[in-house]
């Protein structure tokens, strides 16, 4: 049941909202974009002397395997190469599954010998460079009066990013079922903002505060891959894909608003066979103006796969989003959106990574039936991306 009298908390000021229902409240258009989401610095560095190992699927099958299996079967592999198990770091499930270890350029010649191994790709950075404006909420912002939406309650969203603030008023985060994949962190609460903005697109809840997400009030598990300066490794993502693989459900939605600045073809093949299980994603096109078909993961094509563009709120394709539709399949609002952010507040922020989880919650609402509503003006590969719809 709605309220009629609306209070919000940000920072240390109540501002009070007479007379409003986020079924109700319209805003005007965006304004023009002027911040960003761009990558880091460091992102696409190597990790010197850290690989992750991908098992061929026909040869080594560890899906079923416990943690403690995976790790005597990686340790037999490095061991039959002349090679100490002490080098393993991390072992991954799903399929393809594997380890990350820390080898030299000799043993990863040997190992590439190996009959039982798929791929050998270098740990790389992970780099969101994030870009915002804490502002005061606004209920029903343009951006879902575009996408539509719908009550998400029941429903499961997990998304990998830089984690989702536990104790958001406007946020249902399954705290249990989160986690951490970052070496030295056991909290998958954000101290990023970009992950609880991301999740307040999806599923902020249909209450009498902040904003309405696609999917008001789904539930959402928070699985850190970045860190409070929005960096993280490939590696942890693999492990996140790895943990979801093994834990989610046909009908929950993966968000991934973030990827690499060039091609894994292990990530992309974690991402495929995860949702190969009827889990569905939806996938950031990126913000370097390029082809998407470039970067990883966004280049992944699937029956459940969906890689997302972004447009205005005046349908105009964003200028910094990737393009092709041999990989986007939809374009979502990804200017200026306002969203949940870490410490219960709100801001702005734009990019891709905020376009895929207008897509992510359309999926938990309508599963892979989505439908759309116009066409991306100007997009630059002259075929407009269509734009989805509730």
């Amino acid at each position: 049941m709605l309220l009629r009298k609306i209070t919000v908390l940000l920072l240390p000021v109540f501002i009070i909202f007479a007379g409003c229902k986020k079924e109700a409240r319209k805003t005007s258009a965006a304004q023009p974009d002027d911040c960003t989401v761009q990558r880091g610095a460091r992102d696409g560095e190597i990790i010197e002397g850290q690989y992750i190992v991908a098992y061929n699927p026909s040869s080594i099958n560890v899906e079923a395997m416990s943690a403690a299996g995976r790790s005597r079967v990686s340790a037999d592999v490095l061991q039959r190469n002349n090679i100490g198990s002490a080098a393993i770091e991390q072992t991954f499930a799903g399929e393809p599954g594997g380890f990350v270890a820390n080898l030299s350029a000799e043993e990863v010649t040997r190992l590439k010998k190996d009959a039982s191994i798929q791929a050998i790709e270098p740990d790389r950075i992970v780099s969101l460079s994030t870009c915002f404006t804490v502002v005061a909420p606004r209920l029903l912002t343009w951006n879902i009066n575009r996408i539509g939406y719908g009550n998400g309650i029941g429903k499961t969203a997990w998304v990998i990013d830089t984690g989702i603030d536990f104790n958001h008023p406007d946020l249902n985060v399954d705290v249990n079922r989160s986690r951490s994949f970052i070496n030295g962190v056991t909290s998958a609460d954000d101290e990023n903002g970009h992950g609880t903005h991301v999740a307040g697109i999806i599923a902020a809840k249909n209450n009498t505060i902040g904003v309405l997400g696609v999917a008001s009030g789904a539930t959402l598990i928070s699985l850190r891959v970045l860190d409070k300066d929005g960096t993280g490794t490939l590696s942890s993502i693999i492990q996140a894909l790895s943990y979801i693989n093994s834990n989610a459900a046909a009908g929950d939605v993966v968000n991934m608003s973030l990827g690499e600045e060039q091609v894994s073809d292990i990530l992309d093949q974690q991402v495929k066979n995860t949702a190969a299980k009827g889990i569905y994603f939806a996938i950031a096109a990126g913000n370097d103006g390029d082809l998407a078909d470039k970067y990883s993961p966004g280049r992944a094509n699937g029956a459940a796969i969906f890689t997302v563009s972004a447009i205005d709120s005046l349908d105009n394709f964003a200028g910094f989003s990737n393009y092709g539709n041999d990989a986007v399949d939809y374009a979502a609002p990804g200017v200026r959106i306002l969203s949940t952010y870490f410490g219960g507040r709100y801001a702005y922020m734009s990019g891709t990574s905020m376009a895929a989880p207008h897509i992510a919650g359309l999926l938990l609402l309508r599963g892979g039936n989505i439908t759309t509503s116009g066409a991306a003006k100007n997009d630059p590969d002259g075929t407009p991306d269509p734009i989805a719809h509730y």
